[in-house]
């Protein structure tokens, strides 16, 4: 405990390590492409989320609303935060209501939770019908992510509850923002952990866990399994050094979260670049009309194929000047992989087939 308390010093006299400006290279697997942009147009909508695959077809969330292909299906009356499908039961996560199951005529079947689950980022099933959820922040809602960055709050938590009997257990606390969930065959449970952008492997009683995915260059969100083994990974924001320095400056963070509307901040988005009035670098300048594809930028769409091992094997980019940012989750259906584009206002389609990550 010694060691890590005069390390961690170190670091920050020196600027050196977790206390670093510096960003991990888009290199290898992560190498920059416009493959994102490529695609063809997607189906329109306002926020779009969250996409699952449920009942033979595709259900997302938009704002309040659920929707498929086909039209609205239901609409929950406050934002929804977070979806997961289990044979006939649809989890749903609102922002004023907490986690909420409806049956599939989109009925409420809800149990009385023995501690309110509010707050929730993602969901995930086990194979008998226990769900597992990530409460990004008990102190700002996911409508208010920007924010728990900025204030750098550690007050997330991951836990698990029964459908049936509403018993609700925590298994970790004090995490930066876990914003994506899954469940592997083996009954260990993996999260990714936005603030610390890291993934993480930790056994269902929560007594064991190990980093698989360190360093990444951006901000992690939800996790989904792949057809041929492994998982999707969405980024839904990227890290940059401006936004590193200012969240070392923390006389310049407050003043800037009491005095500047939230849209002009020095932070990540889902998008960016609508309003001259944003902050802006040197670098984005637009030359000639044009603004490069490197420029520094507040928001980028992002998703990662990772292998078994979680290794990155693939990637879909849309870079700075790009408008497909903020993909905040994926899933495979029939050979396709659906993408929620939060910054673009859509849900895209890629065949797997002609289009498709690495196996």
């Amino acid at each position: 405990m010694r060691q890590t308390f005069i390390s961690r010093t170190l670091d920050k006299f020196f600027g050196r390590g977790s206390a670093a400006v510096t960003l991990p290279a888009l290199d290898g697997a992560l190498k920059p492409n416009n493959r994102l942009e490529a695609l063809p147009d997607g189906l329109a909508g306002s926020a779009p989320d969250c996409i699952v695959s449920w009942q033979g077809g595709l259900l997302w969330s938009d704002g309040s609303k659920l929707i498929s292909p086909n039209g609205e299906k239901a609409d929950m009356g406050s934002e929804i935060t977070a979806i997961a499908a289990h044979d006939d039961m649809l989890a749903v996560a609102t922002l004023s209501d907490g986690l909420i199951f409806l049956n599939s005529s989109f009925e409420p079947k809800t149990p009385q939770w023995s501690t309110p689950i509010n707050n929730v980022t993602a969901l995930d099933f086990c194979p008998k019908g226990k769900i597992w959820f990530c409460v990004g922040s008990q102190d700002c809602g996911p409508d208010e992510w920007r924010r728990d960055l900025m204030e750098m709050n550690r007050s997330g938590l991951i836990g698990h509850g029964d459908p049936i009997s509403g018993d609700v257990h925590i298994v970790k606390q004090r995490l930066g923002y876990p914003a994506g969930i899954a469940v592997m065959s083996n009954g260990a449970v993996i999260y990714s952990e936005a603030w610390s952008s890291h993934v993480v492997e930790m056994a269902a009683d929560g007594a064991t866990s190990r980093i698989v995915l360190d360093e990444i260059p951006g901000y992690p969100g939800r996790l989904q399994a792949r057809s041929g083994g492994g998982f999707w990974l969405c980024i839904f924001a990227p890290r940059s050094t401006l936004i590193e320095f200012v969240l070392r400056e923390p006389a310049y963070r407050k003043a800037m979260l009491k005095e500047i509307h939230s849209d002009y901040w020095v932070a990540p988005n889902y998008s960016s670049g609508k309003s001259f009035n944003e902050p802006m670098q040197g670098g984005a300048l637009k030359q000639m009309g044009i603004l490069k594809p490197w420029a520094p930028t507040l928001s980028y769409g992002l998703v990662v194929a990772l292998d078994e091992n979680f290794i990155p094997v693939d990637s879909l980019h849309s870079r700075a000047g790009g408008r497909r940012h903020g993909i905040t989750s994926a899933v495979e259906a029939n050979g396709d992989l659906w993408l929620t584009g939060r910054g673009s206002g859509e849900v895209l389609r890629l065949n797997l087939g002609t289009e498709g990550a690495s196996a």
